[in-house]
């Protein structure tokens, strides 16, 4: 019983936390979201996970953010002018688990096509695997601790009886 309430209690905990620990990444480290950087050089080793958010940095009007599929990602198809993400200082946080697909879309796709666009893997956060509870000695066992142990409410009672 001991071990469930602490597994219970530990869940809460790291779920709880877990949007304490999110890390907000800046798109491109200090050159930001522009040509000339190799955003999947720059992804790779990070982990990516929901809560943490993404920082697109750039000059206002000299790129954008779009948020697309894997198809669009791939053959650089900018979505509606009314989707793009304009400030200079886009924020996204990762809300969901999966891949996700960033592109530019400014010259029609002609940034996308030159490498502007960034393809990331989201995880949930997860603990580490609790160790299984050790199990019952096979041999002498007394009658007292073949009984099975008292539900929750049964042993809550007794206590706030005594």
């Amino acid at each position: 019983m001991a071990s469930k309430v602490l597994l219970i209690a530990i869940i809460v905990v790291a779920i709880a936390g877990a949007p304490a620990f999110a890390t907000d990444y800046v798109v491109g480290d200090d050159a930001g979201w522009t040509l000339g950087v190799n955003y999947t050089a720059w992804a790779q080793g990070k982990q990516f996970y929901v809560g943490d958010r993404l920082i697109f940095k750039y000059g206002v009007g000299a790129h954008n953010v779009y948020k697309v599929n894997g198809t669009a990602f791939q053959q650089c198809m900018v979505p509606s002018p009314s989707e793009s993400l304009s400030s200079g200082n886009d924020v996204i946080t990762l809300t969901t688990s999966g891949r996700k697909w960033y592109i530019c879309g400014v010259g029609s796709g002609t940034h996308c096509a030159s490498g502007m666009k960034l393809v990331i893997t989201v995880t949930y956060w997860s603990l580490s695997p609790v160790p299984a509870p050790a199990p019952a000695p096979a041999y002498g066992v007394s009658k007292m601790q073949e009984k099975k142990p008292m539900n929750f409410w049964n042993n809550w009672k007794l206590k706030i009886h005594i």
